[in-house]
């Protein structure tokens, strides 16, 4: 491999729609690959307090949040909610020096990411319609109109261009535990791509 053109981590972005279970798979996958060095699975700055619930998140409050972001503290930032949410910048080091990194981001990043970072790839998790409908009423944080514009969202707006690995958790934790680690290994690939690609008997190929 020539010294000047080493291999990078994949920067690996987990979309879906609320209710599609992109926290409990991400806790599952860190726990799975917690002894993998390969992966890194960054904590996000966000607008909520810990007490909150969800993930496991640093609490920020707005004002600090911007000056963060005035900073250049965040590799990516966006809002969604009332929220606004922040992914550290450190992660730029992680992905230079091999690893590749796992984070869970609002679609409204990828372009952004795929722009400022390469490999990129997107594990976009989705889930039927009924199902999502199911899940929302159940956790009961939204009224039915609410409800119904997530589930029309969710559907309106679909993830496209490369390197996208579509995830369907529709069944249980453990089938959808298994097919989200197959996708992020195979995304995870593309930086082994990259290595095989561009080094051949130790010599890079032109």
């Amino acid at each position: 491999m020539a010294e000047d053109d080493p291999v990078r981590g994949t920067l690996i972005l987990i979309v879906g729609p609320s209710g599609s279970g992109k926290d409990t798979l991400i806790d599952a996958a860190r726990a799975a690959l917690a002894s993998d060095s390969r992966f890194h699975f960054p904590r996000r700055d966000i607008t909520r307090p810990a007490e909150a619930g969800g993930e496991d998140h640093h609490p920020v409050d707005t004002a600090t949040f911007e000056t963060r972001r005035a900073d250049g503290a965040y590799a990516l930032a966006w809002g969604a909610h009332a929220l606004l949410y922040g992914v550290p910048a450190e992660i730029a080091d992680r992905l230079a020096a091999g690893t590749s990194v796992v984070v869970n981001v609002s679609r409204s990043v990828i372009g952004e990411a795929r722009q400022r970072f390469t490999p990129t790839a997107v594990v976009s998790l989705s889930v039927p319609q009924d199902v999502l409908r199911a899940r929302l009423t159940a956790r009961g944080r939204e009224t039915a109109d609410q409800i119904e514009g997530r589930v029309a969202r969710a559907a309106a707006v679909p993830v496209s261009g490369p390197n996208v690995f579509p995830v369907v958790n529709d069944g249980t934790i453990e089938a959808a535990t298994a097919r989200f680690l197959a996708a992020l290994y195979a995304a995870e690939s593309l930086s082994t791509q990259r290595r095989s690609s561009n080094c051949h008997d130790g010599v890079a190929e032109t």
